[in-house]
């Protein structure tokens, strides 16, 4: 269940690659066990992605002290332009919050902005999180770089 929002974090960042493949990292369980939710001390040993809507994915990042698995449940998937999931922290918290990725085509590439709505209990740590996700998007353009076999 998503609890009352109290405020949205926005972050965008440009891609000099088609909003497809772009957004298709979203849903790669390679690539996307690549990026997304890794701290700097953890590794993520579990990415599952089931691609539809009402289907989700479990990312878990082993840190030195725990394991913690990140989870959603997709809403809406509009390939190559939207994608809007429930994102929780089972660990931390038993409610989710709502994100919102859309994709734009912009000359040379594509821009993504992403919408995280956050809980009233989240709100103190809206600057955390919105450098999170700014941190995992500069993480999906390295991988998006890399050569593919």
């Amino acid at each position: 269940m998503i609890a009352q929002p109290t405020a949205d974090i926005h972050v965008s960042r440009f891609f000099a690659f088609q909003s497809d493949y772009v957004f298709d990292a979203w849903f790669d369980q390679k690539i996307a066990g690549a990026w997304m939710f890794t701290t700097e001390t953890g590794t993520n040993i579990r990415a599952e992605i089931t691609p539809h809507v009402g289907g989700g994915f479990i990312i878990t990042d082993r840190r030195p002290d725990m394991d913690v698995e990140h989870v959603g449940t997709y809403l809406e998937i509009d390939r190559p332009h939207r994608l809007v999931f429930t994102f929780g922290v089972p660990a931390f918290a038993t409610q989710e919050d709502r994100v919102v990725v859309d994709v734009r085509v912009v000359p040379g590439g594509c821009e993504v902005t992403l919408t995280h709505t956050l809980r009233a209990e989240m709100a103190e740590y809206a600057p955390r999180i919105r450098n999170g996700w700014a941190t995992m998007l500069d993480k999906l353009a390295e991988q998006l770089e890399k050569p593919r076999a």
